[in-house]
């Protein structure tokens, strides 16, 4: 399986549940507003069929232009609180709704109504400016809504009428209106936590990466670092012997072989996993590491493991289990559980974040290749289990128990 790069991950199975996120945020803002504007499009149609005139279809027009762009400007929302304003599209936002608004001067039966979709309309604004500008905006848009009914009234010469059927409901719509920009700026709010903490995780899930491969480079440094200086050592001195002593020349070289020969051999059991290896070391690792990329990591041991092979073994597989969740997975809850089945130990490992990416690498990899060779060698199977829609990965190795371990 090719590895991941933190930009493919958030293209992936990991988005996945920040994409839900987002649908249940633009769900929730888009009906705020569905309800508001249906309700103002029923009262300005209802004093149109009530009295038709130029004014109020106009105003009509006007009113449903501002609903619908309402709702496609929500999209924008996605850039969360401060996120900036796209122009062309503010522009467009605020016409018709100031439209509304100034034609609604001269409308003596929709004065109300004509001053909520301006309202509405810098209410979505304002969730993308900067908190000060943001609460500047609100204000402002407070005292033109608040001054339109007077004015209004001035320019007529008459006393106002609100223009709506049911005007003992005109509280409902004051109190509804006043708390919108509340609604929608607390939605966008909790989007931005969320968008935060995926991007913690992601952090998270990197750094995690990065220390297993500097535990890596460490243990390799360990191995290779004191041959090799020995080495340069041994074969100093013997190029020094070699015209004074050429027997001690000969015997330092050997030396220099062996050592040579000592170090590839431990390099090559790093490489391969052949070095002593703790199975409750491995268990706490996976746990913190797993827990530090963010997932919930559940660890059960039912049983114990007396022959320090099947320790080393199931060792490996714990440890090849966590690097595959790491470098292939968006895993929020992983299950490591070891018990006693059919006369052999079991380890089973679960997780619920199997990426895309990760489905389409069919090719096997040499981790896994490698683990069921060693596990065939005490008798032990590996398997492996997917489902491609529920993103869950299982990998059970068992292992006999050995008689004459």
């Amino acid at each position: 399986m090719p590895p991941e790069t933190p930009s493919t991950i958030a293209r992936g199975e990991s988005g996945r549940s920040v994409q839900t996120t987002w649908a249940y945020t633009l769900g929730s803002v888009v009906f705020f507003y569905v309800v508001f504007d249906a309700v103002v499009v029923v009262a300005v149609t209802n004093a149109f069929r009530t009295a038709p005139s130029l004014v109020d279809g106009t105003l009509l027009v006007l009113t449903i232009v501002a609903a619908a762009l309402h709702i496609r400007y929500c999209w924008f929302l996605r850039a969360g609180l401060g996120g900036g304003v796209p122009g062309r599209w503010t522009i467009a936002l605020i016409a018709p709704a100031a439209l509304a608004w100034i034609v609604g001067l001269v409308s003596s039966t929709s004065v109300i109504a004509s001053v909520l979709p301006l309202w509405m309309s810098l209410s979505l604004v304002a969730c993308l400016l900067p908190v000060l500008h943001r609460w500047v905006l609100i204000g402002a848009a407070a005292v033109v809504s608040l001054v339109h009914a007077p004015l209004s009234a001035a320019i007529l010469g008459r006393p106002l009428e609100v223009g709506l059927e049911n005007a003992d409901r005109l509280w409902f719509i004051g109190i509804y209106a006043g708390l919108l920009p509340v609604m929608v700026m607390s939605s966008i709010w909790w989007w931005g936590i969320v968008v935060t903490l995926d991007r913690n995780r992601r952090a998270s899930a990197d750094l995690a990466v990065a220390r297993e491969r500097l535990r890596f480079a460490a243990d390799l440094h360990d191995i290779q670092g004191h041959h090799l200086q020995v080495i340069a050592l041994k074969t100093e001195l013997a190029e020094r012997l070699l015209s004074i002593d050429p027997e001690a020349a000969r015997g330092h070289l050997h030396e220099a072989r062996l050592i040579a020969k000592e170090a590839l051999e431990e390099t090559r059991s790093l490489v391969a996993g052949y070095r002593e290896t703790s199975f409750d070391d491995e268990l706490e690792n996976a746990r913190e590491v797993l827990t530090a990329a963010g997932a919930v990591c559940d660890v059960r041991v039912d049983t114990t493991i007396d022959d320090p092979e099947t320790q080393r073994v199931l060792a490996l597989v714990v440890r090849e289990a966590t690097t595959n969740i790491l470098r292939h997975s968006a895993a929020e809850t992983v299950g490591i559980r070891l018990t006693r089945i059919d006369d052999g130990t079991s380890i089973l490992v679960t997780n619920d974040g199997l990426t895309a990416t990760a489905r389409s690498a069919r090719a096997p990899g040499t981790g896994l290749a490698g683990l069921r060779e060693r596990l065939a060698a005490l008798g032990g199977v590996l398997d492996t289990d997917e489902d491609a829609d529920g993103g869950r990965f299982e990998l059970r190795a068992w292992v006999p128990v050995r008689v004459n371990a």
